[in-house]
């Protein structure tokens, strides 16, 4: 019952007339910003912070709620129209959002994108809050060896799940796994496959690559379309 009498009182500040207005006024900052390639719902966040100070705890965090919302949409944006994902999470709408696009159905890739972000968010709120308690007290219970074991079913079930070539799928996880080597050691502090370039001493980005990956690429062929027709 506790749960419930939480989630009410949640509910009842978070609906008033003010705490709405903040929480539309980060959305909308926060999808303009998020519509920017490369910047992520933490970056925005990070530009947005002092936007906040003026106000109440309650109303801040539900601002900041906002803006990261807004951002997480924002990046989905860039990824179905011209095929650049704004974010890590934006980088999957890419594949069927970018052809939508193509078939002159942007439109409909955007609305679906907000309505999926919208109902999915609710839902997986609710879900949280009730499963929250029980997943952490599991959380406090994983060691090495299942943080092994989780490694090694994800990259099992990337292997499975890919379309196409079995090999071609070994492959590309092969090099996502040594790209993820490179950096800093987070135990040892060892530098790994940095050869001596201070740049590459934070890793490579996700978000940098996937930009490399679909930007690049797509930037590419128009330029090798618009010679043909040329």
């Amino acid at each position: 019952m506790d749960l419930f009498t939480n989630l009410s009182l949640g509910l009842t500040t978070a609906l008033t007339i003010s705490n709405l207005l903040y929480c539309f006024i980060g959305v909308a900052l926060g999808t303009l910003i998020g519509v920017l390639p490369g910047l992520g719902p933490v970056a925005t966040i990070a530009m947005l912070l002092p936007t906040t100070f003026a106000l109440s705890p309650v109303s801040a965090l539900i601002m900041i709620a906002g803006i990261y919302y807004g951002a997480q949409y924002g990046g989905s944006t860039t990824a179905i129209l011209i095929n650049l994902p704004g974010e890590a999470s934006s980088v999957v709408t890419c594949l069927d959002g970018y052809e939508l696009a193509r078939q002159g159905k942007a439109g409909v890739a955007l609305a679906t994108a907000a309505i999926g972000s919208f109902v999915a968010g609710t839902i997986a709120t609710f879900v949280l809050a009730f499963f929250a308690p029980p997943l952490a007290e599991l959380a406090l219970k994983f060691g090495p060896a299942e943080y092994a074991s989780l490694v090694v079913l994800g990259l099992v079930a990337s292997i499975v799940l890919a379309n196409g070539s079995l090999l071609r799928a070994t492959g590309m996880i092969l090099l996502g796994l040594i790209l993820g080597l490179v950096g800093t050691d987070i135990n040892s502090a060892y530098l790994r496959y940095t050869f001596d370039v201070s740049e590459l001493a934070d890793g490579i980005g996700f978000v940098t690559l996937a930009m490399g990956i679909f930007g690049v690429g797509e930037i590419m062929r128009n330029l090798e379309q618009s010679l043909t027709r040329s």
